[in-house]
């Protein structure tokens, strides 16, 4: 009986070696999933980070017509009430009460500068936040990639795992049955049972991860993960370092970023040394006053004119001699801030060039483990396929068989996660070389944000009372989504354990 049950494991122990070969496959075979662009959509639909980069650059959009408002005309009106109450005793013609009415306009004619630089200042600004959520895009989708990565990853490593566990448990059965009839000893069964004991703790600590993955997932798409399909060659990957760092020079987002901020900066210089010129405003002001029959009552017989006009009209020259030293001071800053814009200008291209050939560098590596992890898996089948064999004819012991079993595991890991490490790293390349935005992605589901659309509405608004509807979230919320589990579809056959 036992004999026979012995007999009917040992081509079941052959299939199993098939389990991880079927597993590895599943991350090359396309099926109807969850792709990994509609995981980029639903990211840039619902992420709150990127929708509040958004509100932030419509912000920043705002500060052109603010530092436009200081060179446009400026009007104004004061109306005054006035009761005198308690009047001097010697003030005999002083009204009882009065109304005053004024009203000025101000026309800025020459401010040295300031305006003109302050608006180039803002404008270059713009300009450089639109760079910023560029580079907030694809930082978004980078991340998205590597979540995406992850859960698939783990996903196949928790189905290893759970293989390797069912081969474990069908090892130490055919252990035991082989120790009842006297072929082994009980130190064979107690080393089957150790790594059986061992595998289960490794298949929680996948499962774990898993979770963990899928719930990073959530927070960065905004729903939880389906049974997510293998993602689409990456186009466009350079074929060296030097060219990877040539394109990321050219369109990064966050260099390009840089840069503009330093050409902002000279107009704040320029801006800042108008304080020491001469100021010109054009001016008109009137004033109508109103003593409602109230003047001169205490002077008996005496006639007063209780309503009063006056207007004028000139040109008003400002020219500044001496201010305590606070205009040099104001150019020293914006000349020190200036050089602190060069120097952040060249940290950031010393860290794109150092990203970019490292994200390259990792990207051919992992490259190089996917090919040497194929041919370790194959290895180790075959490997193991003999040890199994060897072990049929008392040419090996149950702990050769165990080993090999750990070395096909590990292969098979190695190869999972090298595939991910690949596509994350190729991802992160095109991102440092300015190519992984949305305008790059060629994404559907709707119109993508063009935040020059928002520019051109507000440059030019000059009207006081214009403002926009109150805002509402755009983000969603991922509260209601459950909370996940590492549940995967059963492999088929025997293999899964119970």
């Amino acid at each position: 009986m036992t004999t026979q049950r012995r007999k009917e494991r040992l081509p079941l122990n052959r299939s199993l070696l098939l389990a991880g070969g079927a597993i590895l496959a599943t991350l090359s075979v396309p099926a109807s999933a969850d792709t990994l662009r509609e995981a980029f959509v639903a990211a840039y639909q619902t992420n709150p980070t990127l929708s509040g980069a958004q509100a932030g650059q419509r912000a920043l959009d705002e500060t052109v017509p603010i530092a436009k408002a200081d060179g446009l005309p400026n009007a104004g009106s004061q109306f005054t009430y006035q009761e005198n109450f308690l009047r001097n005793s010697n003030s005999f013609t002083a009204p009882l009460r009065q109304g005053v009415a004024a009203g000025d306009i101000n026309v800025p004619i020459y401010s040295g500068g300031a305006v003109k630089n302050a608006v180039r200042a803002a404008k270059v600004r713009v300009s450089a936040g639109q760079y910023d959520l560029r580079g907030t895009e694809a930082s978004l989708f980078s991340n998205v990639v590597a979540v995406y990565m992850d859960v698939i990853r783990d996903e196949a490593i928790v189905r290893l795992n759970r293989a390797n566990v069912g081969v474990l448990s069908v090892n130490l059965e055919a252990t035991s049955d082989r120790f009842e009839i006297g072929d082994l000893t009980r130190t064979d069964v107690a080393q089957s049972e150790s790594r059986l004991e061992v595998a289960k703790g490794q298949l929680e600590t996948a499962r774990a991860n898993l979770i963990t993955s899928k719930e990073n997932y959530i927070a960065l798409v905004g729903k939880a993960p389906g049974e997510l399909e293998p993602p689409p060659p990456l186009p466009n990957l350079p074929d060296s370092p030097d060219k990877a760092v040539e394109f990321a020079l050219q369109y990064n987002p966050d260099l390009l970023a840089a840069k503009e901020r330093s050409d902002a900066a000279e107009f704040d210089i320029k801006a800042a040394r108008a304080a020491t010129k001469p100021r010109i405003t054009a001016f008109a002001q009137g004033n109508y006053v109103n003593f409602f029959d109230t003047l001169g009552g205490n002077v008996p017989g005496a006639s007063f004119v209780q309503e009063q006009s006056s207007a004028e009209v000139g040109v008003r020259a400002t020219v500044p001699i001496y201010q305590g030293g606070r205009p040099a001071a104001q150019i020293r800053q914006a000349q020190a801030r200036s050089g602190q814009s060069y120097e952040q200008e060249i940290a950031v291209e010393r860290n794109i060039i150092a990203q970019t050939r490292a994200a390259y560098s990792s990207w051919r590596a992992s490259e190089r483990v996917i090919q040497s992890s194929e041919r370790a898996v194959a290895a180790s089948a075959l490997s193991l396929e003999g040890v199994r064999a060897e072990n049929s004819v008392g040419n090996r012991t149950i702990l050769d068989i165990l080993n090999a079993e750990q070395e096909l595991l590990n292969a098979q890991v190695n190869l999972v996660t090298a595939r991910r490490n690949s596509y994350v790293a190729g991802f992160a390349l095109l991102a440092a070389m300015g190519r992984a935005e949305a305008r790059d992605l060629g994404l559907e589901g709707g119109p993508l944000y063009d935040p020059e659309v928002n520019y051109k509405r507000v440059k030019n608004i000059f009207y006081d009372f214009h403002s926009d509807p109150n805002p509402e979230p755009k983000a969603t919320r991922t509260v209601d989504t459950p909370a996940q589990t590492a549940d995967i579809p059963p492999l088929p056959g025997p293999v899964e354990p119970e």
